[in-house]
């Protein structure tokens, strides 16, 4: 994806009447931050120091304190919300769990958050910790959790805050199958969204609130339908899917995203953007103009150096995980350029297999590992995580998704077209087999597809894994860009790699001619 930021002259306004007495407030927010305290490159994985000091990067918490603390500086009126899923992502959470997320979100000053799927990925105890250690409310509407001794009277379904002398309705909302998402436990029952939302609003229009503000980590499609479904609800602060709103390119609408009376609004992920949408309110609390924009973090946005610093010493400890030993190899595992960028690789074989292992109760079929996403080869021996970090250092994500066959051929082509070159779209996989001509035109060298052994439909619905860079068009696979189910938030492939080298140490790498080069 290519960013850049539009002015608000640029986003949406609309006006009515003139009320007796108009209401403006800036809503600032964010969403999907999965623990990137440290900037990150254009393709949201990591990105070095010498990157960083080049102004290449985007992000981090410093950038976000800077950016945060103008805004606040030039506006009169103005909350600061997240859409949830903090937790998870990087080295950071897996060392501090919610603790860090907690300091800076303290430090920033958020009003409120809403609990995302990720927020229960170690079950309601480390949530718990959470919410006990920030300064706002965590909100869930849409969940029964007078069942969880650790959450109940802990998490509300929504909340009430002042801001320049009006009440201002905050109701949370977090994916309807986070059961199936995350660890929550049996001890919760996820309900229906829009009749959550709806059940909120109603008790706070008795109690005389009528600008309300719904925190929704429940996706793009979820929010618009809560809109068309509910009355009352002024604005929705979207999450989970990482949706990009606003005039630039690979936005998916217009930020923001007006469904009836209600402002949708979204700010992508990973601290890349801090999203301010303008809203004003006559007195019946019914919007009369709406505009904004997501303010991207890039490099032009100088870091604020206490936090940088701050980041810098809580990222010391993780050398320790770095230096951990996962398991144990019998013989190297090669995963060199020039091999895994031409043919069937070893480490190529260990990725796939490992994606297709964490995902194959879900009805996943194939997996599709770009080759220039495998950075070296791990020696016989003893494996540490920090060489399994080395290999797969981008912090990608597992992707599910489902495609026809005939898409999945079309990938596998755009995979080989550049094999010549060395490039890095070169397709390891697991679960599917083929055959390459290297000689032949780009866009006609494979052949011989086999799935389970069957030769593949081009007509049938597959499902497949990879990681989310090469879901959303990386390495020329834009044909998995409009891919149903398309979930795109999983574990890091880093730690599914290491988890399955564990489960099968000492572990034996392999070739079994799944991929087979024709002379």
């Amino acid at each position: 994806m290519t960013f850049r930021l539009l002015s608000t002259a640029a986003a949406l306004a609309l006006t009515a009447g003139a009320a007796s007495a108009e209401y403006s407030l800036t809503i600032l927010h964010t969403n999907d931050f999965h623990s990137r305290f440290e900037p990150i490159s254009k393709y949201d994985s990591s990105c070095g120091e010498e990157d960083n000091a080049a102004g290449d990067c985007f992000g981090g918490s410093a950038r976000l304190i800077t950016a945060l603390n103008d805004a606040k500086a030039r506006l009169d009126n103005h909350i600061l919300v997240d859409g949830g899923d903090q937790f998870q992502g990087t080295l950071f959470y897996t060392y501090y769990k919610g603790k860090l997320a907690a300091e800076m979100m303290n430090k920033m000053g958020y009003d409120a958050m809403t609990v995302g799927n990720h927020e229960f990925d170690d079950g309601p105890e480390v949530l718990r910790g959470f919410v006990d250690s920030v300064d706002f409310p965590v909100l869930m509407s849409n969940a029964d959790i007078s069942g969880e001794p650790l959450l109940t009277d802990k998490i509300a379904k929504s909340t009430v805050i002042e801001k320049n002398g009006e009440k201002i309705g905050l109701i949370g909302l977090t994916p309807q199958d986070t059961d199936e998402l995350a660890s929550p436990g049996k001890n919760i029952v996820f309900t229906d969204p829009a009749d959550a939302v709806q059940g909120e609003v109603d008790k706070l229009t008795e109690d005389g609130v009528n600008k309300i503000v719904v925190l929704s980590h429940s996706g793009y499609k979820v929010d618009i339908d809560v809109a068309n479904t509910t009355t009352g609800v002024d604005v929705i602060v979207g999450g989970h899917t990482n949706t990009l709103l606003g005039e630039m390119d690979g936005a998916e609408g217009p930020y923001p995203t007006m469904v009836n009376d209600t402002a949708i609004v979204s700010a992508y992920a990973y601290g890349k953007f801090l999203g301010e949408l303008n809203v004003t309110f006559d007195d019946d609390g019914v919007i009369t103009q709406a505009s904004g924009a997501p303010l991207v973090m890039d490099g032009s946005v100088a870091e604020d150096t206490p936090t940088k610093e701050r980041i810098k010493e809580a990222a010391a400890p993780l050398e320790e995980i770095r230096n951990k030993v996962v398991a144990e190899t019998s013989a190297e595992i090669t995963g060199s350029r020039d091999m895994c960028r031409a043919v069937e690789c070893p480490m190529g074989n260990l990725v796939a297999d490992a994606m297709l292992d964490r995902v194959k109760d879900q009805g996943i079929e194939i997996a599709i590992a770009n080759g220039g996403g495998l950075r070296a080869s791990i020696d016989a021996g003893e494996v540490t995580m920090g060489e399994v970090l080395t290999v797969l250092p981008f912090q990608n994500t597992l992707s599910t998704f489902q495609v026809s066959g005939a898409t999945v051929v079309a990938a596998l082509e755009n995979g080989v077209s550049q094999i010549e070159d060395g490039g890095g779209r070169f397709p390891q996989v697991a679960g599917i087999s083929f055959a390459v001509d290297p000689s032949a035109e780009p866009g006609s060298r494979v052949s011989d597809v086999m799935v389970a052994g069957t030769a593949i439909d081009p007509d049938k619905t597959y499902g497949l894994v990879s990681n989310n860079y090469v879901r959303n068009g990386g390495d020329g696979y834009k044909m998995f860009m409009d891919a149903q189910n398309a979930y795109d938030f999983g574990p890091d492939l880093a730690d599914v790699t290491a988890e399955f080298l564990a489960a099968n140490a000492p572990y034996a790498p392999y070739t079994d001619g799944r991929i087979t080069i024709k002379e």
